[in-house]
């Protein structure tokens, strides 16, 4: 399938299912939301990394506008529906403020294993032990996804992005786990010379070693 959808270019990754949470200030956005909303279509949330739009982004809906101000702005509720590939930018659509695309949709494998999703998320859970965060998922580990923890383990915004554009779940879930085979040892590492910082000129009760002279 293949149609045209405004566009709200954004410095972030967006996932399917995600909820955002935005402020919307810009005359040309300000438009976009409004014929949005009052049209019930969707929008495109296409990623901005290094100044650069990517060829990837998600589909979003406004799921409610929670304040409107004198001057136009808004509060408003989205959700990110599904993932969609930019084949062309349209930066004038005519009598309109905001630019679109002409997008297409990939076929997107959801299924997940599940072993695979209890070895990221217990991976998850020691990274933020380590870190002292605290994080509860409101699913049972077996019912997430990789979208629903993607924020959760310190990615970039290349590697966001780089999840993003995975179109199949196990792979997905390999690319998590291998990140946090990568940084866990290192954030132990790290928590570990904090510990040696910390100590250092507090008095020490150490047993001395014993050598036969």
């Amino acid at each position: 399938m293949t149609n045209f959808i405004p566009i709200f270019p954004l410095g972030i990754v967006v996932y399917p299912g995600e909820s955002l949470n935005l402020h919307i200030f810009e005359p040309r956005y300000k438009q976009l939301i409004k014929d949005c909303h009052e049209n019930k279509k969707p929008f495109g949330i296409p990623s901005v990394i290094d100044n650069r739009l990517q060829e990837n982004g998600t589909l979003a809906s406004v799921t409610e506008v929670c304040k409107q101000y004198e001057n136009g702005e808004m509060d408003i509720k989205t959700k990110g529906e599904k993932v969609f590939r930019v084949l062309e930018v349209i930066k004038e659509v005519p009598d309109k403020l905001y630019s679109g695309a002409i997008v297409n949709y990939p076929d997107n494998n959801e299924q997940g294993n599940i072993e695979l999703m209890r070895k990221v998320m217990n991976g998850i859970r020691e990274l933020h032990k380590l870190l002292k965060v605290e994080k509860e998922f409101k699913k049972p580990d077996e019912e997430l996804n990789s979208y629903e923890v993607a924020h959760h383990i310190g990615l970039t915004l290349q590697e966001e992005y780089e999840l993003l554009a995975l179109m199949d779940e196990k792979q997905r879930q390999e690319f998590l786990k291998r990140h946090l085979t990568k940084v866990t040892p290192m954030v132990a590492e790290m928590e570990g010379l904090k510990e040696k910082i910390l100590q250092n000129g507090h008095f020490k009760n150490l047993s001395g070693f014993q050598f036969d002279i």
